[in-house]
């Protein structure tokens, strides 16, 4: 099963992204985003960067962290924020080659 977190409106969450590896590092940014997938529809990005909001993210919802351990908290959660949460990110293979998981 997938981990579930339960938080009662206008509460708040923290939901954790650990990876086995650093994060690739580019241009004073992790290559790290979190998305947003509401009933099976297409993940909408909200958090790049580790903590860039795209256009449109309400502000409470905050990216942080760094390495191979991020986080994405919600603040005074709305109904509609339930969702299914997912971080991506890039990673280095070598010095000409990366992944993105």
């Amino acid at each position: 099963d997938s981990p579930l977190l339960l938080s009662a409106v206008g509460g708040s969450v923290s939901i954790s992204c650990r990876t086995s590896q650093d994060v690739q590092y580019w241009s004073s940014y992790h290559l790290l985003s979190w998305y947003q997938q509401k009933d099976g529809k297409t993940p909408k990005l909200l958090i790049y960067r580790a903590s860039t909001r795209e256009s449109g993210t309400p502000t409470r919802f905050t990216g942080s962290g760094s390495n191979s351990d991020f986080t994405l908290t919600i603040s005074e959660i709305q109904a509609e924020d339930a969702a299914v949460y997912y971080c991506q990110a890039k990673f280095h293979i070598n010095s000409k080659h990366s992944f993105t998981q």
